[in-house]
């Protein structure tokens, strides 16, 4: 079995810890865009937070879906037919890593919290998540504590120009 782990690793080349940490990243990003996108329209009743809790699910599963899929072409090569739905499972992360976003508007959908302004906490996770993914990288880079307190710093301060950069896009 790890042997059977270990090929599969090598033939495609990602690790857990890279599949974590790009998952993470892209899934923190990608909530926070979603958001802002969806918070722009002006719409905050219960209602449209539900709705918005169930677009932003079907986002990061369509787009983890998309991701995988984009591995197995282009790691395409002599496979078993299980290996399509390991390529495609390896992308939990993004999924996980939206799932705290989902749940704040879910919440406020739910009632649990106002629906208006959901966004900014919101906003504020997901940044924290990219803070976390930066300090523990750092710290499994061995890099010193204050060091890897600032690489975290700068990691959520990325992410906080990707999200701005993507809704002005938008």
């Amino acid at each position: 079995m790890a042997d059977s782990t270990a090929a599969v690793r090598e033939h495609h080349g990602h690790d857990t810890r890279e599949t974590v940490l790009f998952g993470g990243v892209y899934g923190a990003v990608l909530a926070s865009s979603m958001v802002a996108a969806l918070t722009t329209h002006g719409h905050t009743s219960r209602a449209s937070r539900r709705y918005d809790a169930l677009w932003l699910l079907v986002t990061a599963l369509a787009s983890a879906l998309a991701h995988g899929y984009a591995h197995y072409i282009a790691e395409r090569g002599p496979r078993r037919g299980w290996d399509v739905l390991r390529v495609l499972a390896d992308e939990w992360p993004l999924v996980v890593a939206v799932a705290p976003t989902v749940l704040v508007l879910a919440g406020a959908g739910w009632g649990w919290w106002p629906a208006g302004g959901v966004e900014y906490p919101a906003f504020v996770l997901n940044i924290s998540i990219l803070f976390v993914l930066g300090l523990v990288t750092a710290r499994q880079a061995t890099r010193a504590w204050p060091a890897a307190v600032v690489i975290g710093v700068v990691d959520a301060l990325l992410g906080v120009v990707v999200v701005i950069a993507n809704a002005l896009i938008k």
